[in-house]
């Protein structure tokens, strides 16, 4: 008998699979934060990442102290899951590389990926890239998967070349600083709700950096929602950053926003139902067009209803045992 194969093997072919990465990206700067968010992302799961901020979370002239404490956290016994990343400052920030050095000395092989923040453009990117790598060559440690925010006019207009970077693997969209950035042009409601999802210069923005994000097979990571004590405004908001903006993560500034964002981009029970048995009669079938609830079906679609367990997995949804045990034990890739 034909042994079955798996999903990321039969339908990706030579096309590599996008990475998966959790669906939410906690930001906390704060000391009693950050070890909160460790706490919370133990008791819950590694559904959710956390960056450790250097950048906005550092007191003016206590950057190095806050680094220090950034990989003294990311390194300890907190770190349960190793999905603990950092935001460096910017390119060409004076303390720009003792952040680098000092992470990637002290904490290179726990950290999960740094985060690069207002780039002005591709060159930014690309040199920041290099020296990180060279930091970690230095200190022998792995090469740190990066991300970027887009939040200027410079990034924006070359986001699909810094989307087809081969060292990013994800691009946020920094909306505070990206409408700050067009000063006083863009009103203040657009960083609120709903403007954020209005205002027509913030949208095209959105739909830029999503639409480079899955040009390049990268994960497109939406923007904060400021109301961080509105939780069905947040819900309603997450829904619309996946459904209609086609996010595959978002930013939280606050615990509280974790479950609402976690759960708006979990596929319904429905869904993960239908996506388990379709998969596993494409499977028996090796993958070959099947009809299945009277319409055809094949490997166009196969991917689709790939992704839905995929988010499933991630957001810690129940998967119906047949489906887990045939495509998530034990892992593949």
């Amino acid at each position: 008998m034909t042994d079955l194969l798996h999903p990321r093997l039969a339908l990706f072919g030579h096309e590599a699979a996008p990475p998966s990465l959790p669906v939410v990206d906690h930001y906390c700067g704060v000391e009693a934060r950050m070890r909160k968010s460790l706490a919370l992302q133990a008791e819950l799961g590694p559904v959710f990442d956390i960056t450790l901020d250097a950048e906005d979370g550092a007191p003016v002239g206590g950057e190095a102290e806050h680094a220090l404490l950034i990989a003294e956290l990311a390194t300890s016994s907190a770190n349960r899951f190793g999905r603990v990343g950092a935001r460096v400052h910017p390119f060409g920030h004076a303390v720009f590389e003792a952040d680098v050095d000092t992470l990637i000395a002290r904490a290179g092989a726990r950290l999960a990926y740094l985060m690069i923040p207002k780039p002005d453009s591709f060159d930014d990117v690309d040199r920041a890239a290099a020296a990180i790598d060279a930091a970690c060559d230095r200190h022998g440690a792995p090469k740190l998967p990066l991300q970027v925010l887009i939040e200027t006019h410079g990034a924006l207009r070359e986001v699909f070349r810094i989307a087809a970077h081969p060292r990013i693997e994800s691009l946020s969209f920094g909306l505070m600083d990206f409408v700050s950035a067009h000063g006083g042009a863009i009103p203040k409601t657009a960083m609120e709700l709903p403007g954020q999802f209005e205002h027509p210069l913030v949208v095209r923005a959105k739909l830029e950096i999503a639409a480079a994000a899955h040009a390049f097979g990268k994960t497109p990571s939406h923007c904060v929602v400021t109301e961080f004590r509105d939780g069905g405004r947040l819900a309603a908001a997450a829904r619309r950053a996946a459904r209609e903006f086609g996010y595959t993560r978002m930013w939280s500034i606050h615990p509280d926003q974790i479950r609402p964002i976690v759960d708006a981009f979990a596929p319904a029970a429905d869904e993960i139902e239908e996506a388990a048995e379709l998969l596993l009669a494409a499977q028996a079938a090796q993958w070959a067009p099947i009809s299945f609830h009277d319409r055809l079906h094949d490997r166009a679609s196969y991917r689709y209803f790939w992704t839905v367990l995929e988010r499933a997995e991630r957001t810690g949804r129940p998967l119906p045992e047949e489906a887990r045990s045939a495509f998530f034990q034990p892992a593949i890739g």
